[in-house]
């Protein structure tokens, strides 16, 4: 499965475009739509680059989703794809979250799960609090 136009909108919609690199919250260096890998201070890239930068990142995470979630719809997927991204895979592997989505995908709980990584550095971030519950709800729409 690969992330649809709504999950890579979501993305987009946190992530923002930023053509020079920046610094995200936890102190990393960022361009694009959240790519890091690589990036330096002083980087600049154009929108092509972002937008091919964004898709091959998407490629890992929609690797691991695709391996450790198999049986999830669409909405689903995209969603932990997203927060995955957001979080990273080592997050996800060892997540409650993940724990929920395979025993039962469709269990109510699996929000709340999404709503605990909320934190950036142990500080709750009003901007992973809105992206937690727009990951929640396309993942039960």
């Amino acid at each position: 499965m690969r992330t649809s136009r709504i999950g890579i909108a979501l993305i987009k919609s946190y992530e923002s475009l930023r053509l020079e690199a920046y610094r995200c919250p936890t102190g990393v260096w960022t361009i694009g739509y959240g790519h890091t890998a690589g990036v330096r201070r002083g980087d600049v890239i154009d929108e092509q680059r972002a937008e091919y930068l964004l898709t091959e990142d998407l490629k890992k995470f929609e690797e691991v989703v695709n391996r450790e979630c198999p049986h999830v719809n669409q909405n689903q997927f995209d969603a932990l794809v997203s927060f995955t991204f957001n979080c990273g895979s080592g997050n996800l592997l060892k997540s409650t979250l993940l724990k929920c989505v395979k025993a039962n995908p469709l269990n109510t709980n699996i929000r709340g799960e999404f709503m605990k990584w909320n934190k950036s550095k142990g500080t709750v971030l009003a901007g992973l609090i809105r992206r937690r519950r727009a990951e929640a709800d396309l993942y039960f729409s």
